[in-house]
């Protein structure tokens, strides 16, 4: 076992710089921890510019604009959120190395300061902030006491305190007065930094805030255009005149009283000047904007969900309950994502600092379990054991969420079954009942058999005389037809409807 720690890179730990913040922002540093806006105004140039720029590795202002489009549009802020939160909201598990001791020790020291930790839940949802931005960059404020290392605290760093390496891309730096150009690298154990895999490439170009921009700006042109709309729908147009005699001052008193009306309703006007109002169609295309603002926000749930179903789209709430907010693959993908950067960030750093370096390491799981329609697993259940087959009480109530009742719980439900002594009377007891079932069926099946040429001698004999009278064989089946009319099959019927009466009463004839 080594004694010096080393993280995935192969950059040594310096313990002394662990219990110390490196990316704090400040006023006068270069690490500003406010923004100027760059959504106000913005136009498709400026859009260009900014995804340009971001494409050189120049990201401040894509991450701006990737910040304000959740702070501006409702839709997209919806959606992301409950993307991030199909995985912040699982409790996660942790599984040890193996069954050893030790190992088992490690993990549950494991689950009790990470897993169970109070920032734990706002940790997940602050690393899946790499949706909307493509990376995510979170500190470790980690606490050292005689007996061990313990992450005190999940601290969020915004984004535009880091940038790439511009000589692969992929390397995150933090910016850093000691190199306004590269940065400085990031302190080995420090930082849990997570990259969302929405596409192959650069983390970089990888959020859907990008994939978004296009739409959302669209979108932000027709809520514009909707809202100066709606403020004169149904306004007659206002037409101011003046005859030729007018001078400049006199067409600058006309045009202030047209303006004027339109908020006071009231205007002065020289002699010889007219106002017309003209009405004006206002019903034409007045649904445009909201069709492309639903357009939009289509799309967006589309690159965000995976689906359209369960957002403001009009689907019904039939369709709606077919898919799951997120789709079901998208989730599993988010929560192996994430698990996958805490055991290299976070678990593996608590292990090596505290127990030292390991040939094998406890893994913390976020599993995205499908949604289970308990009502078909109840039906199934109760279908399949009225057949015979046999189910634990524990894992029924397991898929269902119940727990086992207390000895003194009042429950409800089918009273426990007899002790076993009653349960082998019962057996018995059906056996025998079985056994005498049988033997009366056997009588039954005597009794049909003991009369059959009587039950069926008036639908015979017609056919017997024809057969016996004729002289040949053509001329019997010739006069055949002519024995249906007086075939008798009352006696027949009698007695099979007794059979199957008496059948029934024994318990081996059902309805179905």
């Amino acid at each position: 076992m080594s004694s010096q720690l080393l993280d995935q890179f192969g950059n040594p730990i310096r313990k002394q710089q662990l219990t110390k913040l490196q990316a704090e922002p400040g006023i006068t540093g270069v690490r500003n921890a406010f923004a100027h806006s760059v959504a106000s105004g913005l136009t498709p140039v400026r859009l260009a510019q900014i995804l340009l720029a971001a494409n050189d590795g120049d990201l401040d202002a894509y991450l701006v604009l990737a910040e304000e489009m959740e702070e501006r549009d409702p839709h997209y802020s919806s959606v992301l959120g409950v993307r991030k939160r199909a995985v912040s909201g699982i409790t996660p598990i942790v599984k040890p190395a193996s069954e050893d001791k030790k190992d088992v020790d490690i993990a549950k020291a494991v689950e009790q300061h990470i897993a169970e930790h109070s920032g734990f839940s706002d940790l997940v949802e602050d690393m899946l902030d790499a949706l909307g931005k493509g990376f995510s960059a979170i500190e470790i404020d980690w606490k050292k006491t005689a007996q061990e290392w313990t992450p005190q605290e999940f601290i969020y760093r915004d984004p535009r305190f880091f940038k790439f390496d511009r000589d692969t891309g992929r390397e995150l730096r933090l910016i850093d007065e000691a190199d306004m150009v590269d940065g400085i690298a990031l302190e080995p154990f420090k930082f849990i930094s997570h990259r969302a895999k929405i596409k192959s490439g650069l983390a970089a170009r990888g959020g859907l805030a990008r994939l978004a921009a296009f739409t959302w700006m669209c979108k932000s042109y027709a809520m514009k255009d909707w809202v100066a709309f709606v403020e004169t729908y149904g306004l007659p147009l206002r037409l101011g005149r003046y005859g030729p005699e007018a001078t400049g001052d006199d067409v600058e008193k006309l045009f202030m009283a047209v303006a004027n009306i339109g908020t006071d309703a009231a205007a002065v006007l020289p002699k010889g000047m007219d106002i017309d109002f003209e009405e004006t169609n206002a019903g034409t295309g007045n649904d445009i904007f909201e069709k492309l603002a639903r357009w939009g926000d289509e799309q967006i749930s589309k690159g965000v969900l995976g689906q359209t179903m369960t957002s403001d789209n009009g689907s019904s709430q039939a369709q709606a309950n077919v898919h799951n907010d997120v789709r079901h693959d998208i989730a599993v993908s988010d929560a192996k994502s994430i698990s996958g950067t805490l055991n290299r960030d976070l678990v593996k750093p608590y292990v090596d600092l505290n127990y030292g370096i390991q040939d094998r390491y406890p893994i913390i799981q976020i599993i995205a379990e499908e949604p289970e329609d308990l009502d078909m697993i109840m039906q199934n259940v109760d279908r399949m054991a009225g057949r015979g087959v046999k189910f634990k009480q524990s894992e029924v109530r397991q898929r269902l969420g119940f727990s086992e009742p207390d000895k003194d719980d009042e429950i409800f439900g089918e009273v426990a079954s007899a002790p076993s002594d009653n349960k082998t009377k019962t057996a018995l007891n059906r056996e025998n009942a079985d056994d005498t079932r049988s033997d009366a069926l056997d009588d039954l099946e005597d009794e049909l058999n003991g009369d059959w040429e009587e039950i069926l001698n008036d639908a015979i004999d017609p056919i017997e005389k024809i057969i016996t009278s004729a002289n040949s064989y053509e001329e019997a089946l010739a006069n055949l037809a002519s024995a249906f009319p007086e075939m008798s099959s009352a006696a027949m019927i009698e007695g099979l409807v007794k059979a199957s009466f008496k059948a029934r009463s024994l318990g081996d004839v059902s309805d179905g």
